[in-house]
């Protein structure tokens, strides 16, 4: 199975209504008080919001937005505040609202107090495009500039963790680059080889692992018969894994802003989902995130209580 949209992933949060005590950094801005009171009538997340309350109340009562049944964390320092929020229990989910990503990847990633894990930290947006009919996730478009192999391997491991919770039984990874051919020219198609290797041997489970794919084969089925090049992955992949930041920012931004699509995006590999996307984004694609991240800790919730 394909990856869930973002119409299953509403009605699955409608359907639950949990009220998901969600802390977020930095809510003075448009864009994301509408989302939370959205989330909010919806019944999704119960909104903890960390910053200058004064603010925060200002800029709600400029765009109208009710703050009725939202809890108040106030502080000069909403990246902190929200991090701590989650690590002592008090919220299940994060959420980056108007604050720089360094400010609140440091409180994230504080040794002491903050929710870093063994495993490394990084973006996976949902991408849809209905036209094309076809979705698929992206890694890492947002934290880790230049992944070693060891690196690559967590977040494809994260993303194929991702793609279950969406239900992706066995998601097919495309493991991208500029070409399908292996280089000595180009070091990310020997990387791409070897990964492919240790998934023959068995060593990444779950899934179905193939590249060097270009973005055309990993995306488009005719592009694949024209070029012959066969496999479960070309034309139908569910997983993006990029070489590095660049490429993987450029093709991502590139599809946002040229493209009639749907998006939103999580962190992970820390110690709770976190709804992480551009401060740029829309109350729409807030909800989208906060809706794959609501899908990624009820998949955690389900885990934690089978064990």
């Amino acid at each position: 199975m394909p990856v869930a949209s973002f119409d299953d992933l509403y009605r699955a949060a409608d359907d639950a209504r949990l009220m998901t005590p969600v802390a977020v950094a930095g809510a003075a801005d448009p864009t994301v008080l509408a989302a939370l009171r959205a989330a909010c009538d919806r019944g999704w997340v119960q909104p903890i919001v960390a910053g200058r309350e004064i603010d925060v109340r200002r800029t709600a009562d400029a765009c109208s937005v009710s703050v009725n049944g939202f809890e108040f964390l106030d502080t000069e320092e909403p990246a902190s505040a929200a991090v701590a929020a989650v690590c002592s229990g008090r919220a299940k989910l994060l959420t980056k609202g108007q604050i720089a990503t360094p400010a609140l990847m440091r409180a994230i990633l504080d040794p002491a107090a903050g929710l870093r894990t063994e495993r490394v930290v990084c973006q996976i947006p949902l991408v849809e495009l209905s036209a094309a009919n076809r979705r698929f996730l992206m890694a890492d478009t947002g934290i880790c500039i230049q992944p070693t192999l060891r690196q690559k391997l967590d977040i494809l491991q994260s993303a194929v963790e991702l793609a279950h919770a969406l239900g992706a039984d066995c998601p097919r990874v495309a493991l991208m680059a500029a070409t399908e051919s292996v280089m000595e020219s180009m070091p990310e198609t020997l990387e791409a080889e070897e990964v492919r290797r240790r998934w023959r041997a068995g060593e990444i489970p779950g899934c179905i692992v193939d590249g060097p794919l270009s973005f055309d084969l990993a995306f488009a089925a005719d592009a694949a018969d024209k070029k012959r090049v066969g496999g479960d992955v070309a034309g139908a992949a569910d997983v993006m894994l990029f070489p590095n930041l660049l490429s993987a920012n450029l093709t991502i931004k590139a599809i946002m802003y040229t493209a009639d699509c749907r998006f939103g995006g999580v962190l992970c590999g820390a110690r709770a989902p976190v709804a992480f996307m551009s401060r740029a984004d829309t109350t729409t694609t807030r909800l989208n995130s906060l809706a794959i991240a609501l899908r990624l800790a009820s998949q955690r919730s389900r885990q934690m209580t089978e064990v």
